[in-house]
């Protein structure tokens, strides 16, 4: 199986897991803080390990109410400057028997050598004094201080079944009878499968969320507050329409959303609002299904006793199909070769090491042969200034970004040469292993784009194999655009940052025709040519393009629309785009979505670095369902 699908060993391992011991193996159990508090004693720690997601402080605040001990709880987030503060509610706690929490211990590690101290000199503390610490994993960690303490390992669980349990546990059946309201129920079902599915689209990479984002039970907490008191003021005012304008606000803009930095994960997370609170929920005539197949089906049960929804939710399968999140089945298999791949790597690990015999070339000669081939492939130097110096007078936008791009480029080629003239003499002993060098050797052992280059060339995640294409292929558009003038087909992800590009594009168009530059801006169209060689000439305004790459969804050249993906094919080259500059006034779209172009499959990061611009693209579905797909365009590939 590994050889044929990767991508399916880690689901057929849970499953031969399931068949052979059970499902309680591959269930995680829901935390008995309970329990927990029973095993601890006044002198042994309970520290959480916390992943994303993870957030054990509420259930504590419940427990010491349970115990009567939340007027005796204490609880600080330590930061800099916390160390004392924290160590005067240590010794207070430890004296009065109070129960101390300190949360995000991995933010003042350098503090956490004075608690080890602190504990050892707690000779008799208070028979009802706890001291419990939350913290990610770190190797700052006092060995000591784990040692003496229960670990508790706090994580989400895996699966929207887990997930969904994890959320009942906290709901009861008192607090749904707080709420008179008849749709508060249901209501309460539908927010525990938003929570689940916002958390299980994590663990689909970029396709899910652009940026990781730690969406935990506290957001769920809050949000059913906010859902129990709109309800009941509804209900006491004999209002009959229920406020879900309000609510979808409250709940996705502000309390899951508060967390959302990324505008297109933004507009994700709003149309799961749109799709799963409406009044269609309670529609009789045509039922309400968050998804529904020949397989599995799953919608909102009848109003009813807590324990009707519990069974609900554990009648749902173990392992979900990305589609029940909106997303092509296709997803999951990044995920999932991913996944078997830290599996294997995982085992591989715990097996005994043994020594392997080298072989006929060493390492450094390896390394030497790969830098005499890059050398002997490096290009000959532009002379930028002689270029500026023959088209003096000519000041056109297009022909600033070619000198500046040609200006990074000899940076790129300068820095290129030098370093690997320099690796081999330090392998051949004539002068010193530096660091860097060093790094560099490793970089071009393993087949990596080494880190001093990546700093100089354009956001790409190759290695350095396909880099080298890559590179060479850049040197061809520029002496290209050298020699014969502006291309007539640009390959924008050869430039070092493309969006200069289509900016210049903007500014000669508003020059031409006196456009305001504000007022401006660009609209784009996918041709049916898939080659260079169909294009005869520039068009008289924009440019043509072609490399883009199109994953999450698949586009139909015939017919100019978005399609569904065919089964395992993760990404599809696009025909060539066409980008015109035009009023902002004068552009009237329909049945168009606005798709991202991103430079790299790795998208947008948390800083925002990484997108380029937005496509419109035709489509006969609604938007919705390409927004959920995750659909985007990237200029360049890992290939």
């Amino acid at each position: 199986l590994r050889c044929f699908r990767t991508d399916r060993v880690y689901i057929a391992t849970t499953r031969f897991v399931e068949a052979e011991l059970g499902d309680y193996y591959v269930s995680p159990p829901v935390l008995d803080y309970q329990a927990i508090y029973n095993q601890s004693t006044e002198a042994t720690p309970l520290v959480f390990l916390l992943s994303p997601g993870a957030d054990p402080a509420s259930d504590i605040f419940k427990l010491a109410a349970k115990l009567g001990m939340d007027k005796k709880l204490k609880f600080m987030a330590l930061g800099q400057g916390q160390g004392p503060i924290a160590a005067a509610m240590l010794d207070m706690g430890s004296q009065r028997g109070h129960w101390v929490m300190l949360q995000n211990c991995h933010l003042l590690p350098s503090w956490l050598k004075t608690l080890e101290k602190l504990l050892l000199q707690l000779t008799r503390p208070h028979a009802d004094f706890r001291l419990w610490l939350t913290t990610e994993p770190t190797n700052k960690f006092p060995i000591g201080i784990l040692q003496r303490s229960i670990k508790v390992v706090t994580e989400p669980p895996n699966g929207l079944r887990l997930n969904m349990m994890a959320s009942y546990s906290k709901v009861s059946e008192e607090m749904l009878q707080r709420c008179p309201h008849p749709a508060f129920r249901s209501c309460v079902f539908v927010l525990g499968f938003l929570h689940a599915v916002v958390q299980e689209r994590r663990k689909y990479g970029k396709v899910g969320w652009n940026v990781r984002y730690d969406f935990n039970d506290s957001d769920f907490r809050v949000s059913l507050m906010l859902l129990d008191a709109y309800l009941t003021k509804a209900f006491d005012n004999n209002d009959p329409m229920i406020p879900w304008d309000t609510l979808r606000y409250l709940t996705g803009e502000v309390m899951y959303g508060g967390r959302v930095t990324d505008d297109l994960d933004r507009r994700v997370l709003g149309t799961y609002l749109n799709e799963y609170f409406g009044d269609f929920l309670f529609d009789t005539f045509q039922p309400f299904h968050f998804f529904k197949n020949a397989e599995v089906d799953y919608r909102v049960p009848p109003r009813g006793h807590r324990d009707i929804y519990v069974s609900t939710i554990q009648s749902m399968p173990t392992i979900n199909s990305p589609e029940v999140f909106g997303l092509h089945a296709n997803a999951e298999i990044n995920y999932l070769t991913n996944a078997s791949k830290k599996l294997w790597a995982d085992l591989l690990d715990l097996q005994p090491r043994s020594a392997v015999a080298s072989g006929e070339m060493s390492r450094e000669q390896y390394i030497d042969k790969i830098a005499t081939d890059i050398l002997s492939k490096m290009p000959i130097s532009f002379d930028v200034n002689r270029i500026k110096k023959e088209a003096e007078g000519e000041s056109s936008p297009t022909f600033i970004v070619l000198v500046q791009e040609l200006f990074r480029w000899e940076q790129l080629c300068a820095r290129m040469s030098r370093t690997l003239k320099e690796l081999r003499r330090a392998i051949a002993g004539e002068v010193g292993m530096s660091t860097e060098l060093d790094a560099l050797g490793t970089n071009l052992y393993n087949g990596q784009l080494p880190d001093m280059w990546r700093k100089l060339t354009p956001q790409t995640q190759k290695m350095l194999g396909p880099w080298m294409v890559f590179f060479l292929r850049r040197y061809s558009q520029y002496k290209g655009w050298v020699e014969e003038g502006e291309p007539k087909v640009i390959w924008l992800s050869g430039l070092h940052i493309p969006e200069t590009y289509t900016a210049a594009l903007v500014q000669t168009t508003c020059r031409k025709y006196k456009w305001a530059l504000d007022k401006s801006t660009l609209y784009t169209s996918l041709t049916k040519m898939m080659s260079e060689d169909e294009v005869l000439q520039r068009p008289d305004d924009g440019c043509y393009v072609q490399g883009l790459f199109m994953e999450g969804a698949a586009f139909d050249v015939e017919r100019s629309v978005l399609v569904r993906q065919q089964p395992k094919v993760l990404v599809q080259e696009l025909p060539i785009m066409q980008i015109i500059p035009i009023e902002l006034s004068k552009l009237k779209l329909q049945g168009t979505i606005r798709v991202p172009i991103y430079v790299t499959q790795d998208r947008r990061n948390a800083m925002g670095v990484g997108l380029m611009m937005e496509a419109d693209v035709r489509t006969v579905d609604h938007p919705s369902h390409w927004i959920l797909q995750g659909v985007a365009i990237a200029l360049n590939i890992d290939t």
